[in-house]
């Protein structure tokens, strides 16, 4: 591999209201927290995993349009 031309990668905490990840990556910010005596940069999420609705089961599918009707009636076996 070349020399010099891969990023920094640093300790990172991504943080989602109260669920953490803590892992590497090239993001930093100005907030730092100390984890087992490793500085880590915090980074804010409006949305991951655990608050997404799809993720988290509260995501509700409706059927405006009758789409799944209209499917079966088109390609039901004649």
């Amino acid at each position: 591999m070349k020399a010099e031309i891969h990023p920094d990668y640093h300790p990172v905490v991504f943080v989602d209201g109260e669920t953490e990840y803590v892992t590497r990556s090239t993001l930093t910010s100005e907030q730092k927290r100390d984890i087992d005596g490793v500085e880590h940069h915090v980074i804010q999420l409006d949305i991951s995993s655990a608050s997404h609705p799809f993720w988290t089961g509260r995501q509700k599918i409706l059927d405006s349009a009758g789409r799944i009707e209209r499917f079966n009636k088109r390609y039901a076996k004649k």
